[in-house]
């Protein structure tokens, strides 16, 4: 998150020190490590997600525009036609799949198909940065069909 953040900050984008959300036009966008996340649980922090602002000594919460679901583990297929089936999570969420990242690959599966400008320059980081190739995820294809296909291409 670090060249993340340096380069939002160049974009003058409102970074947090400990914290990690992006503030850009005036819209906050969320980033969430999770390693396994129930169904049941993300649609409540979906629906109902939070964002806590530090500001000097004092707190305040705002909702965010958009999140950033981070995976340590690969989410489950229910996770993904959860997001994939829903226009208003698909449309302010995105998933990035780290989890071939912690085993020495450099291949990030991620799946995003907000308008949010921060979520398009932090791939663009992990692409141009840290040389991390990112598989995106297409419903089109339908998600057996495009596990097979993401398999075979990193393969």
């Amino acid at each position: 998150m670090t060249e993340f953040k340096g380069s939002c900050k160049s974009k003058e984008w409102k970074t947090s020190e400990n914290e990690d959300w992006i503030e850009a036009d005036g819209k906050y966008h969320n980033f969430l490590l999770a390693k396994e996340v129930p169904p049941s649980s993300f649609k409540r922090i979906a629906l109902n997600g939070k964002c806590v602002i530090r500001e000097g000594l004092a707190y305040r919460v705002v909702k965010p525009s958009y999140t950033a679901w981070l995976f340590l583990k690969a989410p489950s297929e229910t996770l993904l036609k959860t997001v994939f089936e829903n226009p208003d999570f698909s449309s302010k969420i995105a998933f990035y799949d780290m989890s071939r990242l912690l085993g020495g690959g450099n291949v990030c599966t991620k799946m995003n198909h907000t308008d949010s400008p921060v979520f398009q320059e932090f791939e663009n980081v992990l692409k141009t940065e840290l040389k991390i190739k990112l598989k995106p995820l297409s419903p089109a294809l339908g998600l057996e069909t495009n596990a097979e296909k993401l398999v075979t291409q990193i393969a």
